[in-house]
């Protein structure tokens, strides 16, 4: 899997509050969390994100509440991916439960800038850095992980395992 986009940048512990704020919480529909993404960290965000970008931050990205709402926002707003130094846990596991792939490169995290376009290479845990001419290693995302991913979610991985039995 390789993604590729341009990139938004945000610092240390973006929490779920500032992904989607509780006061969205009200609805489980993803275009309409998709319209409040981000807004309490970049009130412009949602407006200015488009199909194809992805998120760079800095430590502890997704702290906060355990609410799935969080990477369901992002990745309905179309975002492919985030790249952060660290994930709070149950933030790690919620976007892969809903098919959103995150990698942990604290080089990338640090030496990306806003705007830059970057390139992933997702199974070989690559982060290229088309517009400073850089490389960066992250975690590779381990096979079952990208299976989720593949699937879009774990839901949809377990109704096509129910469909094939």
């Amino acid at each position: 899997m390789k993604l590729k986009g341009r990139t938004w940048k945000f610092g240390d512990n973006i929490d779920t509050d500032a992904i989607i704020p509780a006061r969205y919480l009200n609805t489980s529909d993803p275009a309409e969390l998709a319209k409040h993404v981000m807004e309490d960290a970049d009130r412009d965000f949602p407006s200015k994100v488009k199909e194809g970008d992805l998120i760079i931050a800095e430590a502890n990205f997704g702290c906060g509440s355990s609410r799935e709402h969080a990477p369901i926002a992002i990745k309905a707003a179309g975002i492919q991916a985030v790249v952060a130094k660290s994930f709070a846990r149950i933030f790690y596991r919620n976007a892969f439960n809903i098919g959103l792939p995150i990698f942990e490169s604290e080089e990338a995290a640090k030496k990306i800038s806003e705007g830059d376009e970057i390139e992933i290479d997702a199974s070989r845990g690559i982060i290229r850095n088309l517009s400073k001419k850089e490389e960066y290693r992250a975690k590779p995302i381990p096979p079952f992980m990208r299976e989720l991913i593949s699937a879009g979610g774990l839901i949809e991985w377990t109704k096509k395992r129910v469909r094939a039995s």
